[in-house]
């Protein structure tokens, strides 16, 4: 996910160079600019590092989970098989 500080550095360096005419109209761009990009990148549903590196695992614990009991699914049935027989 995108650091909002880093968004503020950028916005603060791009204010910085401005002449000091322009500075309070940079300062009030740099404030919309800011909230229009927190509020659009929340919107994209994004998630972290973190959280995606839990779910691998969480996932990989599943197919494993799931691996393991197909193949006892196979094993009874093979049983089951022989016993009819």
């Amino acid at each position: 996910m995108i650091n909002p500080t880093k968004i503020e550095e950028i916005a603060k360096q791009l204010t910085d160079n401005m002449p000091q005419g322009v500075k309070s109209l940079a300062e009030n761009l740099e404030n919309k600019t800011k909230q229009v990009l927190q509020n659009k990148l929340a919107q994209m549903d994004f998630v972290s590092r973190e959280e995606f590196d839990i779910q691998s695992q969480v996932l990989i614990r599943t197919r494993e989970k799931l691996s393991q009991l197909e193949q006892k699914v196979s094993e009874l049935e093979a049983k089951l098989s022989s016993e009819q027989e």
